[in-house]
Parts: C-alpha cells; sequence; structure tokens
C-alpha cells in the first residue's frame, strides 16, 4: 500500500481535483477535513441608519407591495 499525501480542490459543482501524478484507475481515499470556517453573521454586521429619514423614503405598506397586498 502506498500513501499519498496531497491537498485537493473541491469545485462548486464538487467535483474533486488533486495534482499527482497517478496511474489510470479507481482509488479508494480517505478524506480528512481540518475546521470549516462558517460564515460569521451577528446583528452588529447590519447596516445601520443614524439620524432622521428623509422625505425621498416611503416606508407606507401600499408603496412597498404591490396592489394584492404582497
Amino acid at each position: 500500500m502506498t500513501v499519498i499525501t496531497t491537498t485537493l480542490h473541491v469545485a462548486p459543482d464538487g467535483a474533486i481535483s488533486i495534482r499527482e501524478e497517478l496511474p489510470a484507475g479507481d482509488y479508494t481515499a480517505t478524506i480528512t477535513m481540518t475546521e470549516i470556517p462558517r460564515p460569521r453573521c451577528s446583528v452588529l454586521d447590519l447596516p445601520v441608519h443614524h439620524g432622521p429619514w428623509d422625505d425621498s423614503i416611503s416606508l407606507r405598506r401600499e408603496e412597498m407591495y404591490g396592489d394584492d397586498g404582497r
């Protein structure tokens, strides 16, 4: 048995590619994942408007939604 340690790339569609010269064929591989960074989102990250709203912004429901109220 030969052990190969390499870095691989996972594409957005899930395809995996490695840069090793291996003979053609099927292989069994074990993937060890390091900690996956999770997106951090908190209330503090949301945009904030300081000060009074100006007259160009209407927050009336009738103007924010269509005629059917949705």
